[in-house]
């Protein structure tokens, strides 16, 4: 897919971003200069292993008792961020841990490890619509008990995962990832630079390449050209989203869509010629941690209005 969106000509998308910017009334380049604010904007919690003192999470014995349940029939669900995911027959979602094995299949959490990320048993386990039967099987873990596996992949559940449907557990350290129905790792799918995504609290929002929330600074300005006001620390929290061709994105109105060269040289995206960032403290695909922070920074609507800022 990546290949199709960026196949438009580079002359289209020059005479595109000329038009644009004409629009927005850029016409030296630069911006002018602006304090550094917003960088005091809390993150929140984020950036924890899942391991360690997170195993807390499975303290509460009723919690504890759902997590070591049987998978049951197994099932796929239509995840909007990851595509098709594994679930068991209470909706759960079943991972894979990259430093286990597939050939031959072994795991190799334990202890704290198993109590975060609980091993899903191989007993009543079966292929529901959508599975082939031939990927399931078991391993015999270090303490005795049999284990489900996917495609020769040991299979958990994730001890945050509370609802149906959770995906608390997919990218956490870097090593644990959601069970696609062939026991390969469900990752976002390919996106253009930038897209739409249907969020369940927000409506239709724009998303970057890799899935993340976009987000608009109400300190910001658009006309007669666009001037970012954070600068500095904020940056390190609220990243720019670097220039994207206007044929790289779908979903969004494209006028006022261009770059704009910011006062430390960097070059940064608009919608609507606003300024965008995402936000280090959105981990996954889907994440709208920064929806909301300061009572200043919000998602972006396809056309380029924050979503949920209160009304002038």
């Amino acid at each position: 897919m990546k290949t199709s969106w960026r196949s438009a000509s580079l002359v289209a998308s020059a005479v595109a971003v000329l038009a644009l910017t004409t629009a927005c009334g850029q016409d030296s380049g630069t911006q002018s200069a602006s304090q550094n604010v917003g960088a005091s904007a809390a993150a929140g919690g984020y950036g924890g292993t899942g391991l360690g003192t997170d195993a807390g999470a499975a303290a509460d014995g009723q919690q504890a008792g759902a997590q070591a349940a049987p998978a049951g029939k197994l099932a796929v669900s239509a995840n909007a961020e990851l595509g098709k995911v594994l679930i068991d027959s209470a909706g759960r979602t079943l991972y894979r841990f990259d430093q286990d094995t597939a050939e031959p299949p072994k795991s190799t959490c334990e202890g704290d490890c198993a109590t975060a990320w609980p091993p899903v048993p191989a007993g009543d386990a079966e292929a529901g619509e959508g599975i082939d039967a031939a990927l399931l099987g078991e391993v015999t873990r270090p303490d005795g008990t049999k284990q489900l596996t996917v495609a020769g992949w040991p299979a958990y559940r994730f001890a945050k995962d509370v609802n149906p449907g959770d995906t608390k557990g997919q990218g956490v350290g870097g090593t644990w990832y959601a069970l696609a129905p062939d026991g390969k790792k469900a990752e976002v799918a390919d996106l253009p630079g930038l897209s739409t995504r249907k969020d369940p609290k927000l409506g239709e929002i724009v998303v970057d390449k890799n899935g993340h929330t976009v987000y608009r600074f109400m300190k910001d300005e658009a006309w007669p050209k666009p001037v970012s006001a954070c600068n500095g620390e904020c940056l390190e929290k609220w990243p720019v989203v670097a220039p994207v061709g206007a044929n790289d994105t779908k979903g969004l109105d494209k006028e006022g869509l261009m770059s704009f060269t910011r006062n430390d040289g960097v070059k940064q995206q608009t919608v609507d010629c606003w300024p965008i960032y995402t936000f280090a403290g959105d981990k996954k695909p889907g994440d709208t941690n920064g929806q909301g922070v300061g009572g200043t920074w919000y998602a972006v609507s396809p056309d380029g209005k924050p979503v949920g800022a209160p009304a002038k």
